[in-house]
């Protein structure tokens, strides 16, 4: 009787979930399939998912395929390519700026300093002279940044430091420490840009900039000392074009002025000499017309001109002088020194 209540162990395991499991498996697996072609089929699935690749806004990416270049420059978005070791996706920071250093790491890095042999630089005028330089430059083409050199960035600094080295020598050291340092850079960078693309390192730079130049330990008191004679020499200069700026349009100014005088004093005695001429032109013809008349009249005008500025004595026909004429006379006038001293007789007519 308790055999009939109690279920067989052929029924207990088929009731089971892993049972049941196993049951449905072997109900939906096609004839001929086993557990290793679904794991190999999963493991396939995987690896072909395994393609799918994600270039982000500020990336570029080169797609190779076997080590070919299948797509040399692929932009930002979702793609898919054959899953390593067919393909392979490298992606870059295209719009990252990045450095290279010429005689030595700036001050900001761990081993930043001037390295004295690497910065030295020899100029035209046989002259060393110490110079730190940081080029930056970005991925113009990934596919040649990739593959054309195995360290873009020694090739790069390489490349800056030959054509500063060329623009060094050809200027003397007084230029190079004072006006000819943007001019040097500009230089630098459209050369080094030129040299690069020769080279195919698919880089552009963007600036050259030289951060530190200054002479030798040695030398920098000499230099201090020929820079401070530099500039008081530019000063005095500059004092002396200011005083000859303001003394030259003054005596200009002077000399227009006495020149303009000059004219006007010519112009006036030349005036006046022909009104005189004139004058004595027209007296002439009246007095061939009537001798006596005339003379008269010049005789009286002239009197009439010169007797109210002169002190006049005056006596009768006997020679007799009326003193009383002379207590009336007052406090004497002056007279003026460009006319005759005083007479003391009336002047006879002509």
């Amino acid at each position: 009787m308790s055999s009939t209540l109690k279920p067989t162990a052929d029924v207990a395991a088929a009731e089971r979930p892993e049972a049941r499991a196993a049951q449905v498996v072997r109900v939906t697996l096609p004839p001929g399939w086993n557990r290793r072609r679904v794991i190999a089929g999963v493991v396939m699935l995987l690896w072909l998912l395994s393609g799918v690749y994600v270039v982000g806004p500020d990336q570029q990416a080169v797609v190779t395929r076997f080590g070919k270049v299948e797509n040399p420059r692929v932009l930002p978005g979702i793609g898919w390519t054959w899953p390593y070791p067919i393909g392979e996706v490298n992606k870059l920071k295209v719009l990252q700026r990045q450095r290279a250093f010429i005689g030595g790491a700036p001050a900001d890095q761990p081993l930043g300093q001037v390295e004295p042999l690497a910065s030295q630089f020899l100029t035209g005028d046989q002259n060393l002279i110490n110079i730190r330089t940081v080029v930056q430059y970005s991925v113009a083409t990934p596919s040649e940044y990739l593959f054309r050199a195995e360290d873009v960035g020694r090739a790069v600094s390489a490349a800056a430091e030959s054509e500063l080295a060329r623009q060094i020598a050809s200027r003397k050291v007084d230029d190079v420490l004072t006006t000819e340092k943007v001019a040097i850079q500009e230089t630098v960078r459209q050369r080094a840009q030129e040299l690069v693309d020769s080279y195919g390192l698919g880089v552009a730079l963007s600036t050259v900039s030289i951060e530190y130049i200054a002479p030798p330990p040695e030398t920098a008191a000499a230099f201090r000392d020929v820079a401070s004679a530099r500039a008081d020499s530019v000063r005095i200069v500059s004092e002396a074009e200011g005083y000859s700026n303001d003394l030259i349009p003054r005596a200009r100014g002077e000399g227009t002025q006495l020149t303009e005088e000059a004219h006007a004093y010519r112009q006036r005695k030349a005036d006046e000499a022909h009104g005189d001429a004139a004058r004595f032109t027209q007296l002439e013809r009246e007095y061939v017309k009537n001798p006596a008349l005339t003379s008269s009249r010049l005789y009286l005008e002239t009197m009439e001109e010169v007797l109210p500025r002169l002190k006049k004595t005056i006596v009768d026909s006997q020679g007799n002088l009326d003193m009383t004429i002379i207590g009336r006379d007052g406090p004497p006038r002056s007279r003026d020194s460009s006319l005759p001293a005083p007479t003391t007789a009336f002047p006879p007519p002509p």
